[in-house]
């Protein structure tokens, strides 16, 4: 396969055209063409990751009495782990495994609709409808974010299945490790449609810079208090 036709305008590739399995060959091609479109590039991504180190540091630190307090509360909420686990897509289309606080009854992707969830999904503990409604189940990930398996901000990291669905653009994504918080989380989030949140992602990537980043992560700080994008309208 001709990797080059697949990291040229984006302009100029189908959206609707199914993009064919990319080989580790074809990533690491898109890789390299990515970080050769914008000078300085490799610099600013190093200064993003000692960026996440800090700061996810610094916050597990300070937050680690809050962790200890949410880990206790899911523990005594309901019976099963503290934290869910579950695999979603990495940067370059490589699975990781995720850490959040659980926030529903253990074992609820076999109830009713599975891994979809609603407002008012009676699979969501007490304590859980709190942590999701401020985001706080989603802290573990500062430990994700130490490991390099995630920064503070990206795209928000999708099941690992949801790879096959994509076309070649939308698979740019990929190209940035996934975040803590995004661009399309402080612009609606659930309450979009997935492609419209696919659209941000790639809008996002196409278009980083190393301030891009501080403007979502103030930004979050108002759709994490008026309880943004927490369910899919």
């Amino acid at each position: 396969m001709n990797s080059e036709v697949y990291v040229g305008n984006l302009s100029s590739i189908s959206t609707e055209r199914l993009a064919e399995v990319w080989t580790d060959e074809t990533w690491e091609t898109a890789e390299k063409a990515y970080l050769a479109r914008q000078k300085g590039m490799r610099m600013q991504l190093m200064f993003k990751r000692n960026l996440d180190v800090a700061i996810a540091s610094l916050a597990l630190l300070l937050l680690s009495p809050l962790l200890l307090g949410i880990a206790l509360a899911v523990r005594l909420s309901s019976p099963g782990p503290i934290l869910f686990c579950q695999e979603r897509l990495g940067k370059l289309g490589k699975p990781f495994t995720i850490y959040k606080f659980r926030t529903m009854v253990d074992g609820a992707v076999n109830i009713g609709i599975g891994l979809g969830t609603f407002k008012g999904d009676p699979r969501v503990t007490k304590v859980g409808k709190f942590l999701r409604e401020y985001h706080l189940d989603e802290l573990p990930q500062l430990f994700n974010v130490l490991r390099g398996d995630m920064s503070l901000v990206g795209p928000r990291p999708l099941l690992v299945s949801s790879l096959k669905t994509y076309n070649d653009v939308q698979k740019r994504r990929l190209l940035m490790p996934p975040g803590v918080t995004a661009w399309e989380a402080v612009n609606g989030g659930l309450e979009n449609s997935l492609e419209a949140r696919l659209n941000l992602d790639v809008w996002y990537v196409e278009r980083w810079n190393f301030w891009l980043d501080w403007v979502i992560l103030f930004r979050t700080i108002p759709v994490v208090l008026r309880k943004e994008g927490v369910y899919a309208k």
